[in-house]
């Protein structure tokens, strides 16, 4: 457990400490967001102010993460696993999409940076790299993933062929990358957000960790998991990493935290899903995420097939504040949306203990 809280102390300590380092920098070299045309007039002012706060937020999780593994290594034997690194590199691996992203938007003073095919490649490249690996056996425990469909744990007759879950995993990652892509739109709404998903995967990975089959204290209901402690370490770096970003993102922000920090987020959501067998339940913990995304999709499908609109516009959160909620008003509201997600969420995965152990 002290593990744990040190992997979520440092990640805090480092995103609070070194986001202000990065917003005197990027203003020095000019690193300025660029706001959408079509966008809500009032976000106008908000031109300039200093982006790509995602490479801090990457920075304190890996951090976070390693500086546990030190006190890990000395009190319990434990080295960086398999799970971790692949966690890590879809981290990271993502971050660097989102970062060439925000940089041709700096570079060439424009709103879009890559274009979609190039964003999506990289997802691809990433994604399929990922779901990949993860089903490779080492010999050091069963594969990271597995090709079952889970909720809150496999369903077993569930079981898809290996190139199906391949493209079912890339598809996965991609939307919830771009989910909280197009959610991070209002100060600190996405950082907010993802504090309460990564929360929840630490109870979670934490949980199975302490009923893990492989545990000689197994008992009913365990789970087949790969390396829960682990995992529970990222999710809590990532969580004080958010927390320590959110300090200087909320509303009015001092920097956004760019493609680099939403694509990077979002893509380990969707890791820690599949490595944790809760693929499905994701949907119910990002609920918001989900939400946003439909109404995306759902709006440019409504106008190209009748040239109008259902929402005043889109995303989600645009649409209320044109229908006259204040910028915080709409924060505040979708974190409580968000709260209540997440406490459903795991509810349902505690319920499912519960009903298998009879207790």
């Amino acid at each position: 457990m002290k593990s744990v809280l040190i992997a979520a102390a440092v990640g805090l300590i480092v995103s609070i400490l070194v986001t202000p380092l990065a917003i005197k920098a990027f203003r020095q070299h000019g690193f300025g967001q660029e706001i959408r045309d079509d966008g809500p007039e009032s976000h106008l002012s908000k031109k300039g102010t200093p982006t790509m706060g995602g490479t801090v937020m990457v920075l304190a999780t890996v951090l976070g993460y390693l500086v546990a593994h030190l006190f890990l290594l000395d009190q319990e034997g434990r080295g960086v696993t398999k799970t971790g690194l692949l966690l890590l590199f879809l981290l990271i691996g993502l971050g660097t999409v989102g970062f060439l992203d925000d940089y041709l938007k700096i570079r060439y003073r424009r709103s879009l940076g890559l274009n979609k095919t190039a964003k999506l490649v990289g997802q691809l490249v990433i994604g399929v790299t990922f779901a990949v690996l993860a089903l490779i056996e080492d010999g050091s425990g069963p594969a990271v993933a597995t090709t079952a469909v889970s909720f809150v744990r496999d369903i077993e007759p569930l079981v898809l062929p290996t190139f199906l879950f391949v493209a079912v995993a890339y598809l996965f990652i991609a939307g919830f990358s771009n989910a909280v892509n197009l959610t991070d739109g209002l100060d600190g709404l996405a950082a907010g957000c993802s504090a309460m998903v990564f929360a929840s995967y630490v109870i979670i990975s934490f949980w199975q960790f302490g009923h893990d089959c492989g545990s000689a204290l197994a008992t009913d209901g365990c789970y087949t998991v790969r390396d829960p402690l682990d995992v529970t370490l990222i999710a809590a770096a990532a969580m004080g990493a958010c927390l320590g970003f959110l300090w200087w993102n909320t509303s009015p922000a001092r920097i956004f935290m760019g493609d680099t920090g939403s694509l990077a987020l979002g893509g380990l959501m969707s890791g820690l899903a599949i490595v944790t067998r809760t693929e499905l339940l994701l949907v119910v913990l990002g609920g918001l995420f989900v939400a946003v995304t439909l109404s995306v999709v759902i709006q440019v499908g409504f106008f190209r097939a009748t040239r109008r609109r259902v929402f005043r516009m889109a995303p989600l959160h645009h649409h209320f504040e044109l229908a006259g909620w204040t910028e915080n008003t709409v924060i505040v509201r979708f974190w409580l949306v968000t709260g209540m997600a997440v406490a459903f969420g795991i509810g349902l995965f505690y319920a499912d203990w519960l009903s298998i152990t009879g207790l």
